[in-house]
């Protein structure tokens, strides 16, 4: 029974996958300010880091 259907069953299970992956990714979405200020605070601190890396080899 389950050869007749393995074709409807595995597009199911993947459709469940998607719509599951889309939630998870609409609930846990950060915004875009917050995206911009952490991208700019890692790049401060590498630059903070290669400053003291360039200091110490001088």
């Amino acid at each position: 029974m389950i050869t007749k259907y393995w074709k409807k069953i595995g597009m199911f299970i993947l459709i469940v996958a998607c719509v599951f992956n889309i939630m998870n990714k609409l609930i846990h979405k950060l915004s875009l300010n917050e995206e911009m200020l952490s991208s700019a605070q890692y790049m401060y601190d590498r630059s903070v880091e290669n400053e003291k890396n360039e200091n110490k080899t001088k």
